[in-house]
């Protein structure tokens, strides 16, 4: 299993078990218990709560020590037993964990006021997370999570604590009222703006409230940090029934908000005071399509294949003139184009006639961009390949195959003479007409480039040879503006290690921004073709802006879009392509080639980006 820091940083949307005290109670166990003690006095219950998160479908568990720290234990008289009962309780979660699953100490808050709202000092309060910290890291925890603080001191202490002691993750969580903030005032966007600073890893809500009232606060948060976001939830709030306090929400309730929650852009899930097994198992069964798993394990391209049944990789010139033409350091060009709605192929073949013509070295076919419904990308590869006589960059994405399906497509692509690829996770099912549609994401574009590299040497994922090596050139994309530079940096470094051998940005409106992202990956040593939208309208500049995903389009660009398109149509569409040129010629000779987008199938918008540098051709102006 990987570091929990890797998954922090991969595309998966990760799912909590649900509420420890809810059960234990349900269990027989009085809430004027200490419910930590248990780890030593009942540690049985313990653990079958665990195991029914795990058979759920949780992918984290917390330990039960929400309380294990020595303010409240003392109120028990056990706190001598401090240690004793979060050591047990880290391993009765391992126990249940198993290797597939993450062990998360859970630190709750100490039952005391710090200052300046009681008498305990912040150096006394952090202290008092130091010693439990210290347990929990030394019984083997993946990762920590601090969880319902009302106080934004209280939790920076415990950060500086765990800090102190240890690099393990941390998972900051404070808990909101239904006025969406906390007791002392604090609003969603102040809690991530100091958890950010405080340099939590993941930032979060839990308890208190149920999923709507977290639902518009995530919302609030995410608008103001890069940091990943977890939310844990009640089980929507307490009734009185027959005397007792019960949780109304129920399991399909609480799986509708997960959806919500993931899209507003939440990637830790889970649940608090009210949530059960049978909660988490719907929730489970809902945040499938929406995530891709976790990647296979990142290994350097010559571990990858070693052993007896691995063969040598054909050389990546061989491959294609793609591939050729990258490798001798050429400059390589390709427009992007778009599969039709129906089963007729013949007005994008003409088109493509019409590049090839022009001599572009290759076209690229799209994989279900933004999830709209077309003809699937293999198929017009092949139609084009055949009825055209020019290359393809075929895009293949994780989100519509399962492992065997991907295995299998890519021999077939193998067989049917498609070299060059482009490997991608995938835009989910939500962005397009059918949102509810099932993605199956066995595997992201990292575990997708390792099957690709590995397919190279005739091997399938498992290692088992297969015959012949495949020939494919494996390309992967790329996004430099991406709003958390660092993770895209990473994921970089490991599709590089799984394999890639170029990349593809997304468009490029702020050569800027391209240049720094080069500038930081010069030691990749990994050609990319820059990617390049010519705009057709201030309409389209502000579409590219706020619905594409990874595209951000300059405030100088948008203002000169917003000038000419307020001229005319006309006016609009000449500055969009003379934006386009201007980009192209200053990524040239920075870059290993572009791939220009056609814009609504507009191949003839494309072309005249290139005016002047395809085989000297002169492609004139629009008019």
């Amino acid at each position: 299993m990987q570091d929990f820091i890797q998954a922090i940083a991969d595309e998966h949307v990760y799912l909590f078990d649900g509420a420890m005290g809810t059960m234990l109670y349900a269990k027989g166990v009085f809430i004027n218990k200490c419910y930590d003690e248990l780890n030593l006095r009942n540690p049985e219950i313990v653990l079958e709560v665990h195991k029914q998160y795990v058979h759920a479908g949780a992918e984290i568990v917390e330990t039960n020590t929400y309380g294990a720290n020595r303010v409240k234990l003392r109120s028990f008289g056990i706190e001598d037993d401090l240690r004793h009962i979060n050591e047990r309780g880290a391993a009765l979660a391992r126990e249940a964990a198993g290797n597939g699953v993450y062990v998360a100490g859970a630190i709750g808050p100490l039952g005391i006021r710090i200052e300046p709202y009681g008498p305990t000092a912040l150096d006394e309060a952090r202290e008092f997370f130091r010693e439990q910290a210290a347990a929990l890291r030394d019984a083997g925890v993946d990762l920590f999570v601090l969880e319902t603080m009302s106080n934004i001191a209280e939790i920076e202490q415990g950060i500086l604590a765990i800090r102190d002691i240890c690099s393990l993750p941390i998972i900051a969580q404070m808990t909101i009222g239904n006025d969406k903030r906390t007791i002392y005032g604090d609003t969603p966007r102040t809690i991530a703006q100091r958890l950010d600073l405080a340099g939590a890893d993941v930032i979060g809500l839990n308890c208190s409230v149920g999923p709507d009232v977290m639902l518009d606060a995530i919302e609030e948060i995410t608008a103001v940090t890069a940091k990943k976001i977890s939310a844990q939830p009640n089980a929507g709030l307490p009734r009185e029934v027959n005397g007792r306090q019960m949780y109304m929400a129920s399991p399909e309730y609480m799986a509708k908000y997960a959806k919500r929650l993931i899209h507003k852009g939440v990637k830790f899930l889970g649940g608090c005071c009210g949530t059960t097994p049978d909660h988490i198992k719907i929730m489970a069964d809902a945040v499938r399509p929406l995530s891709p798993r976790r990647s296979f394990v990142v290994v350097e391209r010559d571990a990858s294949v070693k052993g007896s049944d691995a063969k040598e990789a054909v050389p990546m010139a061989a491959r294609s003139n793609w591939g050729k033409k990258i490798v001798a350091g050429e400059f390589v060009t390709t427009i992007e184009i778009t599969p039709p709605k129906g089963p007729n192929p013949d007005k994008m073949v003409e088109s493509v006639r019409s590049i090839k013509a022009a001599g572009v070295d290759a076209v690229n076919v799209p994989d279900g961009p933004r999830a709209q419904n077309r003809m699937g990308a293999i198929a017009v590869a092949v139609l084009l390949q055949q009825r055209v006589g020019i290359e393809t960059v075929l895009h293949y994405c994780c989100r519509d195959r399962n492992l065997l399906g991907m295995h299998s497509d890519l021999l077939g692509c193998a067989a049917l003479g498609l070299r060059n690829l482009l490997l991608i996770t995938g835009d989910p099912p939500k962005m397009g007409p059918y949102p509810d549609a099932t993605a199956v994401f066995d595997i992201d574009s990292i575990g997708l480039t390792n099957m690709a590299n590995l397919m190279n040497h005739g091997l399938d994922l498992g290692g088992n040879p297969f015959g012949e090596p495949t020939k494919f050139t494996i390309g992967v994309g790329v996004n430099p503006g991406h709003l958390d530079l660092d993770y895209e940096l990473r994921r970089l470094e490991w599709k590089v290690k799984a394999g890639a051998e170029y990349a593809i940005t997304q468009p490029v409106f702020d050569v800027a921004v391209l240049e720094r992202f080069l500038s930081q990956i010069e030691h990749m040593r990994l050609p990319v073709v820059a990617g390049i939208w010519p705009l057709l309208s201030y309409r389209n500049a502000q579409f590219m802006n706020n619905e594409v995903p990874g595209v951000s389009v300059t405030d100088d660009v948008m203002e000169r879009m917003r000038i000419a398109s307020d001229k005319s149509k006309e006016d609009g569409l000449r500055e969009g392509i003379a934006i386009a040129r201007e980009t192209l010629e200053r990524v040239r000779g920075r870059v290993a080639g572009v791939q220009v987008s056609a814009p609504l199938g507009r191949v003839d918008l494309a072309l005249q980006v290139f005016e002047g540098l395809v085989e000297n051709r002169a492609i004139p102006l629009l008019t």
